[in-house]
């Protein structure tokens, strides 16, 4: 069997765009043969996918899937909205959401999961759809919600086709009350989700580090007032009642009926129902959030292709 340098490894890179153990597997069974080597990597997808992986993709789907107790969430991102319409794309975010409610949305086992209807697994169908379809893919995150009575409720803002869209939202009910109460609920709770985007669902939820860093910064806005210390105090936790009305889902005013904070609807909705109902979690995944996104300078881009 010929030697793989590391020399060999280097230049099938450079040719293909592959990654390193890719083209050493390559060259391993090409017995060294560079070109040999490439067309192994062709025939996998490998070389197109890799050469695609620098773009940013952060277009794409967000789905839901609900079964009862459970729920999941899960983002497959393009580089373009044309792809999320391709009906291929669309299966396979649908399949990874369903496939992540198995796998309590634990990326690294998502991705070996086997493939409905392919010999592939989660990752390798990823890579041969970058392949095919000519734009960098990647399957960004999953979550799953569960209770231990009650249920998972979701909901689909800008919806493409059922249970894909834009944004997805999951509310998880702990309550013995009947599943068409609940699920009236959890469904206005979960858009409530998608138009108010909480951050925590009660005080006890809101992340140390950040309730410190605001209490500094409404601190230091009122010390700069002039104010004596024991004026300031008051100040601080009279406005950190306002941040919590911002950020905590039960304390937010309910979109569909502001008069009423998301806690008190609940409330009512349990005795309504004759038992207790708590909102125990939630999820919101909006498509994109946090990726940089290229701006795109589409006057120059003709102007390039032109050749001006």
């Amino acid at each position: 069997m010929a030697q793989i340098t590391a020399a060999l490894v280097k230049e099938l890179r450079e040719k293909t765009g592959a990654g390193m153990m890719d083209c050493k597997k390559a060259l391993g069974e090409t017995d060294g043969d560079l070109e040999a080597a490439v067309d192994w990597l062709r025939k996998k997808g490998l070389a197109a996918a890799a050469k695609k992986a620098g773009r940013v993709a952060a277009e794409g789907l967000v789905g839901a899937k609900t079964g009862g107790t459970t729920g999941a969430v899960a983002e497959v991102n393009s580089e373009t909205d044309f792809v999320a319409r391709n009906e291929t794309f669309q299966g396979f975010v649908a399949n990874v959401t369903d496939l992540a409610m198995g796998v309590d949305g634990d990326l690294e086992a998502l991705g070996a999961q086997a493939y409905p209807g392919s010999e592939r697994n989660v990752s390798e169908e990823l890579t041969h759809m970058i392949s095919t379809i000519g734009e960098n893919m990647s399957l960004r995150r999953a979550a799953v919600l569960k209770v231990n009575s009650g249920l998972v409720a979701s909901y689909i803002h800008n919806q493409t086709v059922p249970g894909l869209g834009k944004i997805a939202v999951l509310v998880a009910l702990e309550s013995e009350a009947e599943g068409a109460a609940l699920q009236a609920l959890g469904k206005q709770l979960a858009m409530h989700v998608a138009a108010a985007n909480p951050q925590a669902v009660s005080r006890d939820d809101v992340d140390a580090s950040l309730l410190d860093r605001e209490r500094q910064v409404l601190a230091d806005q009122a010390r700069a007032s002039g104010k004596p210390e024991n004026i300031i105090e008051k100040m601080v936790e009279g406005r950190l009642r306002k941040y919590y009305e911002e950020v905590c889902l039960l304390e937010q005013a309910f979109v569909m009926d502001p008069d009423n904070n998301v806690g008190k609807v609940v409330e009512a909705a349990g005795k309504e129902a004759g038992k207790p109902i708590a909102v125990t979690g939630f999820v919101r995944y909006a498509l994109g959030e946090g990726i940089d996104k290229k701006e795109e300078d589409f006057a120059a881009e003709v102007a390039a292709a032109a050749g001006k």
